[in-house]
Order: C-alpha cells, then structure tokens, then sequence
C-alpha cells in the first residue's frame, strides 16, 4: 500500500512538473533569443574575418593557468594525510611551477594586450 502511495505522488508530480513545462517557457523567439552571444562574431558578416593571435594566446595561457589551478583543488583533503609534508612539498612545487610560467609570460610580454 505504501509503495503505490509513493507511484502514484511520484506520478502525479512527473506530470504537474511537465505540465509546467510546457506551460511556462515563451514559444515565441526574440532576436535576443537567436542570437549567438560569447562569441563577439557578427552572425551575418563574413566568415573569412582575420582572427586575432594575441587574443588566442590570453585564451590557451587562461586555459593552462586554470587546469594547472585545478590541481591544488584536492590540497585541503590532502593535507589530512598521514605524511603532511609530503603534501606540502608538492603543494609548493606546484605554486613555484606555476609563479615560474607566471613570470615567463610576464618577461616574454604574453600578458600584454597592446603593443
């Protein structure tokens, strides 16, 4: 009796839920709604548009910069671990790897949007 209490509530919920969703959302598209948006291309220009190289390279240096970020996520799990200072050493290492690209970038003048 219990468990075709809990079919029928969970049915019932399965089609108020999608009889709200099909009540709620606008049919109707606007031309926000068609746009593209993030990519800063005009939609109905020209394809053949020369791509600017410095901003490929801010965008490949985020990307790097941001995984290499993920990789010191874990620390604070990690600094409950039996050995504490094997962590740190490689907790440090990561962050000297990290300042060292950082200050490369830097000298190289990668960070640079105007020349």
């Amino acid at each position: 009796m219990k468990l075709l209490t809990m079919m029928l509530i969970s049915m019932t919920l399965v089609l108020a839920l999608t009889m709200i969703g099909l009540w709620m959302p606008q049919t109707t598209p606007d031309t926000e709604k068609l746009s593209p948006y993030e990519c800063g291309f005009d939609p109905l220009g020209t394809a053949r548009l020369p791509f600017s190289m410095r901003f490929f390279l801010v965008a490949i240096l985020f990307l790097l910069f941001d995984l290499e970020i993920a990789l010191l996520l874990p620390t604070p799990w990690t600094s409950n671990s039996p050995t504490p200072t094997t962590t740190l050493t490689y907790t440090t290492i990561i962050v000297a790897l990290l300042s060292l690209g950082l200050m490369y970038e830097w000298t190289q003048g990668g960070l640079e949007w105007a020349e």
